[in-house]
């Protein structure tokens, strides 16, 4: 195996279009914002987004404060490692692989479904997945900076649509797009909320991933957090807008009863109604582009996570190891691609529907277990400043606190509901979270049996973290560290 670190030379918007692409923010608007709208709260679907934006925000005071002070790869995996110690971080490091690997697949499926679907191309929709898994599997074993190039162009693209559709909603309406009732709390709160406020934290998937290139970033104390703040507020202002914008378009009244009849069309039929038809196939092509750029994404962050794992030992080895040239996490890379090939194959074997089945399902399973890893990191956030004798309060425990409480609330709303945001109500696939969160606890037994057995290898969990001084109190004696234990 390669100890070396990962080699790049990210720059905080590369960072930026990395992290957002994983996000994906013009599938967002196209497939979640009509499911939500017509199985959640109608005209109230942009005051769920503002909610959840607000949430995270919160949430990203603490995460950047810790990662001004610690840095080196590993994302929230390293975090809880630091907050909560070693058996907690290998629970933390399953939801991890799990959310994005299963993010993965899902954007794996999805871009052949697109492709032979909605673009019409000839051939079954496992071939045109298998197609964008090997341009996706060429550009993320190289390094991280041809990835960034590529993802610049593509989410320039995406952003100058959605951009494109809101001044066309204002020019027609005015005034009369801003529709107050979508931030009431009587509308916010009406239908299935609950449905709402999953779909909205849901469409943040991968915002948090910054951390993961720390090592790929020549000052990350100062890259991460810029890139954290600005990751948060590029999506979620988007999300909140432009669902505004569609509210506006199409008018409060009517919004939950469009999203139901129209679903995923409603985006392209509006932008057909305000744009003509050229755009509206501009806005569909733009779609596809819009997942290879998030399947893209969400495979250089398994990647890391699969890397960082097998740098402390708690998957094979092998998979920790540095490409020469590239400067990536070759091997690792190769796997992650491996394990989306396989899922999509059995999908197309059972001959499951590539949308209904494969994305509905692996993409609930992804926005569980981020949701999962990001509570966790909250807490851990908490309780490492605590530790430091941090006294800046408002960043290093009012704001993660807050945060906390509604990752914990978005957590209770993704087990409650899952079955709607798998697409299904059968019992082997309701069961996922539960399993996963089973595989977790395993995983933190497995670390407190290594702490007896094997305690080498335990002391090897987290072992990439590095400690940047304190900016105002000492840090403590390592006595209060809980990876000194």
């Amino acid at each position: 195996m390669t100890d070396r670190a990962l080699s790049g030379t990210l720059s905080t918007p590369k960072i930026v279009f990395l992290v957002v692409a994983a996000a994906a923010p013009l599938v967002a608007m196209a497939g979640t914002v009509p499911l939500s709208m017509g199985a959640g709260n109608g005209a109230g679907v942009p005051g769920a987004y503002l909610v959840a934006t607000v949430t995270l925000l919160c949430f990203s005071i603490g995460y950047a404060a810790v990662a001004r002070t610690v840095t080196g790869g590993g994302g929230f995996y390293a975090y809880i490692a630091r907050g909560l110690g070693r058996p907690v971080a290998a629970a933390g490091g399953v939801f991890a692989l799990i959310a994005y690997n299963a993010l993965v697949a899902a954007l794996g499926g999805g871009i052949g479904y697109f492709l032979s679907s909605a673009a019409g191309l000839p051939g079954p929709w496992w071939a045109w997945s298998a197609a964008g898994i090997a341009a996706m599997a060429a550009l993320g074993y190289r390094s991280v900076d041809v990835s960034a190039k590529v993802l610049a162009v593509l989410m320039t693209c995406e952003v100058g649509v959605l951009l494109v559709f809101d001044i066309a909603v204002l020019a027609r309406h005015g005034g009369g797009a801003f529709s107050a009732a979508s931030f009431e709390p009587s509308t916010v709160l009406s239908g299935a909320p609950g449905v709402a406020f999953m779909f909205a934290f849901g469409s943040f998937a991968g915002y948090e991933s910054a951390a993961l290139y720390a090592e790929e970033t020549p000052d990350p104390r100062r890259t991460v957090p810029r890139a954290t703040y600005a990751a948060v507020l590029v999506i979620g202002l988007f999300y909140t807008l432009t669902s505004w914008m569609t509210v506006g378009a199409i008018g409060a009244g009517n919004a939950r009863a469009a999203a139901e009849d129209q679903g995923g069309d409603l985006f392209l039929n509006l932008t057909g109604d305000l744009l003509g038809s050229g755009m509206k196939a501009v806005f569909g092509l733009l779609v596809i582009t819009s997942v290879f750029a998030s399947l893209l994404s969400a495979h250089n962050a398994a990647g890391r996570y699969l890397f960082t794992l097998a740098r402390d030992g708690l998957v094979p080895e092998r998979l920790g190891r540095v490409h020469p040239r590239h400067g990536s996490p070759s091997t690792a890379s190769l796997a992650q691609t491996a394990f989306t090939l396989v899922v999509v194959a059995a999908f197309a074997v059972a001959g499951l529907d590539p949308y209904r089945n494969l994305v509905s399902i692996m993409s609930g399973l992804s926005t569980l277990g981020i949701v999962l890893l990001q509570a966790f990191a909250a807490i851990s956030i908490v309780v490492h400043f605590r530790r430091r004798g941090d006294r800046r309060y408002g960043r290093s425990l009012v704001a993660p606190l807050v945060g906390c409480v509604g990752l914990v609330a978005a957590t209770v709303l993704l087990l409650a509901n899952f079955d709607t945001l798998a697409d299904s109500d059968g019992a082997f696939i309701n069961a996922l979270p539960y399993i996963v969160i089973a595989a977790a606890v395993l995983a933190l037994l497995y670390a407190l049996w290594l702490r007896g057995s094997a305690p080498q290898r335990y002391a090897r969990i987290g072992h990439s973290l590095t400690d940047a001084p304190a900016p105002t109190a000492p840090r403590k004696d390592d006595s209060n560290d809980l990876l000194s234990r």
